[in-house]
């Protein structure tokens, strides 16, 4: 059974930067595409895109809100995905979910296969 971890999250000011990790154990991380999505407070029925990497780590894609400012490295040996979190925001304040499917990834949160239980970021002002 695939389990995944969320762990980084925390209390920042704006412009500062956090950096997240989400770990994945029991499957075949090198065969999974991985992706971020959050949920702001008041909008627990929505997932925001974030960013995601296919299986390869040569195909990565960010939601328009975070580009230039986030990325998302993976190390295949530590079958880990990060969120390189710069300049944040105080609208960037949301629980952050990490996710997986096979091979290749998409910006729908339905096309996942599995989820952790998220890590909260809040940014102050």
């Amino acid at each position: 059974q695939v389990h995944l971890g969320e762990s980084g999250g925390g209390l920042v000011q704006r412009g500062g930067s956090l950096k997240l990790s989400c770990v994945v154990s029991g499957g075949a991380f090198a065969d999974y595409a991985m992706a971020w999505f959050r949920q702001a407070p008041g909008k627990e029925r929505e997932r925001e895109f974030v960013a995601s990497i296919n299986f390869s780590g040569n195909g990565k894609h960010y939601g328009d809100a975070v580009k230039g400012r986030f990325t998302i490295p993976r190390h295949d040996v530590l079958n880990t995905v990060y969120l390189q979190m710069d300049r944040l925001q105080p609208e960037d304040t949301a629980r952050y979910y990490c996710a997986s499917r096979y091979y290749y990834d998409d910006h729908s949160p339905d096309a996942y296969d599995c989820w952790g239980r998220g890590t909260q970021v809040t940014v102050s002002s």
